[in-house]
């Protein structure tokens, strides 16, 4: 599956590097040079079906450091992580250096999915967590063994929920592995994030030529206002094409009183030292691994540059509060490993 989506990535959408390259003055600010990757993308349509049509309403929005419509970046999008899908877990150690799989447990356990203080009835009541582009289940079986394990709650129930059939499929497979009750309390969707109302269960890919992106004409169902407890997702939220429209679905979905979590790469500016070391490993080595380790560069340039073109903590603290919600803490979020990472939540507040 990730084999062939590779050349349909190369294909995918004339030059981006040369044709829609974004201005210097429009290009986020870094204290070295940036250097790109020297193979381009192509907007020629791939035979694996991985493109949208472009409608009049396309409104420009960015991939990587590319300006392209929103429809072409989550064709893109869907290209990358079909690549990836098989060896994601790889690519977020290349990433992170390996820090993804605490930043995750340290993200879960402050959460502590299972147990409701505020519950009228019982601290273990029945809780339903969406996981937003949660394909390989990495967040969600956290979630499951916390709840289910650590705070003896069978009630939670868990629903995956990814653009991306391809991920989603390899988080199905994975999920064989866990004991029968967790099974039990999962289920995989497809859907666009930005648009809940519209969901499917996930469709087998029977054949390397089918689209691997989720069709919303295709749905069945969709996820109800004030549905869902917890809503959580990471590093996924930076690859969406509209993130506000994104956020206002989580508010519309979560119940009053429900929590967004966000865990996502973010920025170390506070220490200038660190920050210009991590930025230097991501441009040039992180792209090169990939082309040694997993034979490709283009996917791995591309969610280098996305990590540098997402908003600042405070930024994105305030796009959350624009949503409707309410933050507290120091700031908002919680930085981890120096600004690296960082977590933020918000609430829907209570009628």
């Amino acid at each position: 599956m990730a084999a062939a989506a590779r050349p349909a990535l190369k294909r995918a959408l004339p030059s981006l590097r040369s044709s829609t390259f974004l201005p210097r003055q429009q290009q986020p600010q870094c204290h070295h040079h940036v250097p790109t990757s020297r193979r381009s993308l192509s907007t020629t349509p791939s035979h694996r079906n991985d493109t949208q049509p472009t409608t009049p309403s396309d409104e420009e929005t960015h991939f990587g450091f590319s300006t392209v419509t929103t429809s072409q970046k989550r064709a893109l999008v869907a290209s990358v992580f079909t690549s990836v899908a098989d060896s994601y877990d790889k690519m977020n150690d290349l990433m992170s250096f390996g820090w993804h799989r605490i930043w995750k447990d340290h993200f879960v356990s402050t959460l502590n999915p299972g147990f409701s203080p505020l519950s009228s009835t019982s601290p273990t009541s029945p809780q339903h967590i969406l996981d937003i582009a949660g394909g390989t289940g990495d967040i969600a079986f956290r979630l499951l063994h916390h709840a289910h394990t650590v705070n003896s709650n069978p009630n939670v129930k868990v629903t995956i929920s990814d653009i991306n059939r391809a991920m989603l499929s390899v988080g199905k497979a994975r999920s064989a592995a866990l004991p029968a009750s967790q099974q039990a309390a999962l289920s995989f969707v497809e859907a666009n994030a930005e648009d809940l109302r519209k969901t499917r269960p996930l469709t087998p890919i029977l054949s390397q030529t089918e689209q691997t992106f989720f069709d919303p004409a295709t749905a069945t169902s969709g996820l109800e206002d004030d549905s869902v407890d917890l809503y959580t997702v990471a590093f996924g939220i930076r690859n969406f094409s509209d993130i506000p429209a994104a956020l206002a679905e989580a508010y519309r979905v979560l119940k009053p009183g429900g929590v967004f979590a966000c865990l996502e790469f973010s920025k170390a500016d506070k220490h200038p030292l660190f920050n210009s070391v991590y930025k230097e490993w991501s441009f040039r080595a992180i792209p090169l691994i990939g082309q040694l380790v997993a034979g490709d560069r283009d996917s791995y340039q591309y969610l280098v540059e996305s990590i540098e073109r997402f908003p600042r903590q405070e930024e994105f603290r305030d796009l959350i509060k624009g949503a409707g919600f309410k933050v507290s803490g120091d700031g908002g979020w919680e930085d981890l490993t120096g600004g690296v990472a960082a977590i933020h939540r918000g609430m829907k507040p209570r009628e």
